[in-house]
């Protein structure tokens, strides 16, 4: 992330399935609120992908998608990891995933940002909710607490 922004976009929470408008809402919010992500990194699975097709559409021009294998169920560290070898020429990426894989990199990056902000990343996401993570340094350079949190979403909001 050179200087940019991080957006997760997540599919679900707990196992539980999003609501019928849920995506395409979460795709009006980055729209309309969030960075514009310039690539899109969305777990394989059939309900991430169908999520990410729902939300697209909000956008004026819907950034390329990845469905990389990796991502589906992975773990925190795999996240991260794939997040810095895809990212280095990117300003803003839009990462579509499960949890509580999604979560937990999430909320170890943030170390700084506004408190309700951050205590909202730590309690954890809704289905279809997005936190937007500003990180400078490089996205090679993701490491815990580098992410200052600058915005977070749900459908409930």
């Amino acid at each position: 992330m050179t200087s940019g922004s991080l957006a997760d976009a997540l599919r679900r929470a707990a196992g539980r399935c999003p609501a019928p408008g849920d995506a395409p809402r979460t795709g009006h919010w980055l729209a309309e609120s969030g960075p514009r992500p310039d690539f899109v990194l969305c777990s394989p699975s059939r309900r991430t992908r169908q999520t990410w097709r729902l939300a697209a559409p909000a956008l004026d021009d819907p950034p390329p998608v990845v469905h990389d294998d990796r991502l589906c169920n992975a773990p925190p560290s795999k996240l991260v990891s794939v997040l810095a070898e895809r990212g280095p020429a990117l300003r803003a990426v839009a990462l579509v995933g499960h949890n509580p894989g999604i979560h937990e990199p999430a909320a170890g990056l943030c170390g700084s940002g506004p408190p309700g902000l951050l205590e909202r990343v730590r309690a954890g996401f809704p289905t279809s909710g997005v936190v937007v993570i500003e990180v400078s340094g490089g996205w090679e350079r993701l490491s815990p607490g580098s992410g200052r949190v600058i915005a977070c979403w749900s459908p409930a909001d």
